[in-house]
């Protein structure tokens, strides 16, 4: 087997990686979120839609670790169904905002001008709004199902990669290389391909980390607000809503969804830092 060849800036951002002891731990809590998204019918102990009455609100045990909701439902394995739909909504949203805002940003950096004055308008109008403001209101527009979450989702967070691709176009178009691609006759395409986006990579990968985490809470957002998920299908934000009512008599129904997306958006937010100061990148907090 042939051994693989690190070059000495892959075994200086591992070096830093693996030092960053914060970015280790986010790191395991994303692998362990991703495990029981994959493996979660095969480790889930219940049906997350299986009804007991009898076992109707029934406190933490041997038989239900998380305890049930109002409907005799297993807490854990309703917890461990939702991993799958935030999971899913968190990243699909995440690669909308990424393909869309890297598209707009790399044209407006590229070209300039009133290209790139409209672009920046546009996205500057976005931005003015409030995320979840702007989230609701697309939400409402285009209805509640998922696929129309991570698309709000997903417009929302737009703003945020075209304004980071955007700069970093604007700064890159002016090297030497670029200049050279120019005068060798190479187009504005193969020019865009294949030297500004590599050149970009290490940041839209700490962007997507750290974007991940908002949109996680958005989704959580609109779930309990009703205009997400609906029943009976699980995430962490719907079950947050219906555990709501009934605080008092059962908070493990809010306190454990509550405490998974916590844990997640941490385990993001601590494998995004950890990755910006590994690949040695800067962006400016929002």
């Amino acid at each position: 087997m042939k051994k693989i060849q690190w070059s000495t800036n892959q075994k200086r951002f591992f070096k830093k990686f693996r030092k960053n002891k914060l970015a280790m731990f986010g790191m395991a809590i994303c692998v362990l979120v991703l495990f029981v998204t994959i493996a979660g019918p095969v480790i889930s102990p219940y049906e997350a839609s299986t009804t007991s009455v009898k076992e109707r609100f029934s406190p933490p045990s041997a038989a239900h670790w998380l305890g049930t909701d109002e409907l005799g439902r297993d807490t854990l394995s309703r917890i461990i169904a939702g991993a799958r739909i935030t999971v899913i909504v968190g990243v699909c949203a995440v690669m909308i905002a990424l393909v869309l805002g890297t598209i707009f940003g790399l044209i407006a950096g590229y070209y300039g001008g009133i290209v790139d004055t409209v672009i920046s308008g546009f996205m500057d109008a976005l931005w003015s709004f409030p995320a979840i403001i702007l989230a609701l209101a697309i939400t409402a527009v285009l209805g509640a199902s998922i696929r129309n979450i991570f698309i709000a989702i997903g417009i929302v967070y737009t703003p945020n990669f075209c304004r980071l691709v955007r700069s970093r176009a604007l700064s890159i178009r002016e090297t030497e290389y670029v200049q050279g691609a120019r005068a060798i006759g190479l187009n504005d395409f193969e020019i865009i391909t294949r030297y500004m986006l590599p050149n970009m990579s290490s940041t839209l990968i700490v962007q997507v980390t750290l974007s991940c985490a908002k949109a996680i809470i958005a989704e959580a957002s609109l779930s309990f607000l009703g205009l997400g998920v609906q029943p009976p299908a699980a995430s962490w934000g719907s079950m947050l809503k219906s555990g709501y009512p009934y605080l008092d008599r059962a908070p493990w129904l809010s306190i454990f969804p509550g405490l998974a997306i916590m844990l997640l958006v941490l385990g993001l937010n601590y494998l995004g830092d950890g990755l910006r100061d590994a690949l040695d990148v800067r962006i400016r907090a929002d």
